[in-house]
């Protein structure tokens, strides 16, 4: 992140510019992408000054629903309404239109409040002095509602085509039934209960596994790629790996294929795995190995005490004359 001339952290730059997250607290929130749709030539820090303080890739981009069209959709949308109400109060209800299946949430300044209406068509409302508490937990919520990760009234958390039951302790992928041991159901859960939310691994010890757990953060690798492997290859996206990180759950990512293989996370938990042969951790050669000269499956034949049979027969011999 580069400083400005005028000092401010943000750069001030044209529409369409992205803003990298802040890495100071990249490790602890919401690792997110989050459209700014905006009519002037503002950065994040201008618009909602608290976003800059959070952990989320940022974009800027034109007042204009044709600013959502193509590419990979953000995680949730704010619609600057800060100074014009009327142009804000069209381009939410064109979103709306559009029925898109992301979350939209409009700024605006304490005169704002009294211009809204349920017609607006928005998700939630944030001031533009809110602090980072609140920013974030608005997006956090916006997030689990678009992605239906609330419990129902029959104890049912859903996110597309996955439904996990809480007084059953079961879950199901398109009307497949899960296998999962108790740890990997709560870590699935905990998951899905915060969509789009980082965690890093020590948390997700912390959270699933309790403060009294003292294994090693591996054992967040392991049943993470074993919940991958059960929820199957065109499904297992649906947990992604932010790298030097840890991981979220990504709702809307299923049936997209095999996620792309992740160095330090998989790859460890995977060489954890791995059986070992007896004796091969201390450096004890296998039974079939042999001693240097033999073919390793037939070793030269012993006389009396382990002695060559060469020697043997040449002593016979020597007691015969």
């Amino acid at each position: 992140m580069t400083a400005s001339d005028n000092g401010d952290p943000w750069p001030r730059g044209s529409p369409g510019q992205s803003y990298p997250p802040n890495a100071a607290r990249a490790g602890g929130g919401a690792l997110s992408t989050v459209l700014v749709l905006t009519g002037g030539q503002e950065s994040p820090a201008d618009i909602l000054p608290s976003l800059t303080l959070l952990p989320h890739s940022v974009r800027v981009a034109p007042a204009a629903a044709a600013s959502l069209a193509g590419g990979q959709l953000p995680d949730a949308v704010l619609v600057d309404a800060r100074r014009d109400l009327v142009q804000a109060k069209r381009l939410l209800q064109a979103l709306r239109g559009a029925d898109r299946a992301v979350p939209v949430l409009v700024i605006v300044t304490e005169g704002g409040w009294a211009a809204l209406t349920a017609d607006w068509g928005a998700d939630d409302v944030v001031l533009a002095t809110a602090g980072p508490g609140e920013v974030d937990a608005r997006l956090r919520l916006a997030l689990g509602r678009a992605a239906g990760a609330g419990p129902d009234e029959s104890g049912e958390i859903r996110s597309g085509d996955l439904i996990i039951n809480e007084v059953t302790y079961s879950a199901r992928m398109k009307r497949r039934s899960l296998d999962l041991t108790f740890k990997e159901f709560e870590l699935l859960k905990f998951l899905v209960q915060q969509p789009g939310r980082v965690f890093t691994r020590a948390q997700l010890l912390q959270e699933v596994w309790g403060y009294d757990y003292f294994g090693g953060t591996r054992t967040v690798d392991v049943h993470v790629r074993r919940l991958r492997a059960k929820l199957g290859a065109e499904n297992e996206e649906l947990i992604g790996t932010v790298r030097n990180v840890g991981y979220r759950f990504v709702p809307g990512r299923a049936g997209q294929g095999r996620a792309e293989p992740e160095a330090d996370a998989d790859d460890g938990a995977a060489a954890a795995d791995v059986p070992v042969p007896d004796g091969a951790a201390d450096g004890v050669p296998e039974a079939n190995a042999g001693p240097s000269g033999g073919d390793g499956a037939h070793p030269p034949p012993q006389g009396r005490r382990g002695e060559p049979g060469s020697r043997r027969k040449a002593r016979s011999a020597h007691a015969e004359r």
